[in-house]
């Protein structure tokens, strides 16, 4: 397996241009010292996706799409990690060095990597596939190419017990237990958790497999879906299958469509539909609305119309809420009973399927429809009954536009204005101002003046001291990251800003790393950096020492006064004399 060392992926990024790879593949404009562009990763009318060449990376404030030119390879060219670096790393004329080389080859089979067995066990399946007239049959009865088949690696786990034994020499390794391939039973004996299936691999957004999902030939045997057990690499709340493959078509389409199955992503991009993905056996959650907002403003949730179905589109609605903004569009198409995506598209064909698509109901009408299905709103018993099924929908919803409009239709449903129905229900008001949009203010730097240090040091590295570090006094996220911030400007202080928030991207939350970049790309590069630095080192000293001359007294004065030395009733009375409270910055 392949192993690229951390320095040369660094390395990488201190010598690449970001402008140069963008430009490639979306035409920039010189704004000022920035580029522009109309953003490549939404659909919007006018540039808010810039690159900055001084700070190496580009960002969109419409958005927050943002990263390296390694992570603009993986996000918009659908390429794997190995993949970028390696096309990085060949416009530079630079070979790609290989840790695995220097592993023997019985320290390498000793410690296989969960990642290898899973890459291994995928081209035995694959293989299996070819040698399988069943298998091949049942795929060409679903209307699916062999060409189909290659783009998503589809294999198949024959019939038996050990098949896997062929392609692991040491078959009985916990390493494919872990993996999730093989299985022990009470005896201790291994045996392949897949067998006689269709298989699936799912791939991660570095376009890794993680785990495979497995499907019956067989309508008989059951389950019918069967998926890889949660692994270090593979937590099904937290991928989606389809997602690495159909990332280009999603931006290309401005939209993602979610369905129920594999084969139903797999099927409608037989017809050319390949913005589809899956869930994995889980209810939408959260994790993956926020992941598929990172790719497209509208989202359209694709169920049978059955009761399941039904119940299915609500549990989606109620995770995707708290995640919304008012940029996000939310869609529900209702298939009819006898049909699924994959059938609907090969009898009615592409044209009608995509007229349903279009078609698809908004969130604010399948939420009014839902609350009213079984509910007329004649009595005020009726009435009441919709506010209290309204009243956990519209508290769970932060955008601040849906939220004023859903009450507004909700109130007028229920024969109320929209002061009786935020008293009534107890609602707070929505808010005018995100702290993302706050930020964006032009002009105006962070508000924290060891952010605004810590933001100012990964723009030049190089201006940093050994003796920053004793500005670290706090256990906060804001010491954390300035500590992680000094140890890579004090190792490294050449390095580029994208380089230092790649090393950091492993180590910081990722909501912060947003607002880090979001606060970076507001800085004036034309600024006096030295100044600000030194500003910046001067106030934190003195907010040190503030905080230091509190403890002391503190400490002075809830100790009895006969216990004093000379020295300390001296300096108690220096301090007294002092402001208690210092003065703010």
């Amino acid at each position: 397996m392949l192993m690229i060392p951390e320095s040369f992926i660094q390395e990488l990024l201190n010598r690449v241009d970001v402008v140069d790879v963008i430009d490639k593949s979306v035409p920039l404009k010189k704004a000022g010292s920035n580029y522009v562009a109309c953003c490549p990763f939404h659909q919007e009318k006018s540039p808010s996706f810039t690159v900055s060449p001084t700070k190496q990376f580009y960002h969109c404030f419409g958005c927050g799409a943002h990263g390296s030119a390694l992570s603009f390879l993986i996000e918009y060219q659908g390429m794997s990690f190995v993949d970028a670096v390696e096309d990085l790393a060949k416009s530079l004329g630079l070979a790609v060095p290989q840790e695995t080389q220097k592993m023997t080859p019985q320290l390498k089979e000793k410690n296989l990597a969960l990642g290898e067995a899973l890459e291994l066990a995928s081209q035995y399946y694959q293989t299996a596939l070819k040698k399988s007239e069943r298998a091949i049959e049942y795929l060409k009865k679903r209307g699916l190419t062999g060409q189909i088949a290659k783009t998503f690696q589809l294999g198949f786990a024959p019939e038996g017990w050990q098949n896997l034994e062929s392609v692991f020499k040491q078959y009985d390794d916990d390493v494919l237990t872990i993996a999730g391939l093989t299985l022990k039973n009470n005896q201790g004996k291994r045996y392949d958790r897949f067998r006689d299936r269709i298989m699936f691999p799912i791939h991660n957004m570095k376009g890794d497999i993680i785990g495979f999902g497995g499907r019956v030939i067989d309508p008989n045997d059951t389950p019918k879906y069967y998926n890889s057990p949660e692994t270090p690499l593979f937590q099904k709340s937290q991928e989606l299958y389809g997602l690495f493959a159909g990332r280009r078509a999603i931006r290309e389409a401005g939209a993602v469509l979610v369905v129920e199955g594999y084969m139903d992503v797999v099927g409608l991009a037989q017809f050319g539909v390949r913005h589809a993905v899956a869930t994995l056996g889980t209810a939408m959650s959260t994790f993956h609305i926020k992941k598929l907002m990172r790719q497209t403003d509208t989202i359209i949730f694709c169920f049978d119309g059955d009761h399941a179905g039904k119940a299915a589109a609500w549990r989606a609605l109620m995770n995707a809420l708290p995640s919304l903004n008012d940029k996000v569009v939310l869609k529900f198409l209702f298939l009819p009973d006898e049909h699924d995506p994959d059938s609907y598209i090969r009898v009615h064909s592409k044209e009608a399927f995509e007229v349903m698509m279009h078609d698809a109901m908004p969130l604010s009408q399948y939420l009014v429809q839902h609350l009213t299905e079984k509910n007329n709103l004649v009595t005020q018993e009726d009435k009441v009954k919709f506010l209290n099924e309204a009243e956990p929908i519209l508290k769970e919803i932060t955008a601040p536009k849906l939220s004023l409009l859903l009450r507004k239709r909700f109130a007028e449903l229920a024969h109320l204005n929209e002061k009786e129905m935020d008293q009534l229900l107890h609602l707070p008001q929505p808010k005018s101002l995100s702290h993302k949009v706050m930020i964006k203010t032009k002009g105006k730097l962070p508000s924290s003046v060891k952010r605004k240090f810590i933001l100012l040091l990964i723009l030049k590295p190089e201006l940093a001291l050994s003796e920053d570090i004793l500005l670290v006094s706090q256990d906060s996220f804001e010491d954390d990251l300035l500590k992680k911030v000094l140890e890579i400007a004090l190792h490294q202080p050449d390095s580029k800003p994208s380089s230092i928030l790649h090393g950091l991207k492993s180590q910081v939350d990722g909501a912060l790393m947003d607002l880090i970049h979001e606060e970076l790309s507001l800085f004036d590069d034309h600024i006096h950096f030295e100044s600000e630095i030194e500003g910046a080192r001067k106030s934190l000293t003195q907010q040190g020492k503030a905080s230091a001359t509190r403890e002391h007294f503190n400490a002075l004065k809830d100790k009895p006064l006969s216990s004093f030395t000379d020295e300390e009733k001296e300096h108690l009375k220096m301090l007294a004399q002092r402001p208690k409270t210092p003065p703010r910055d």
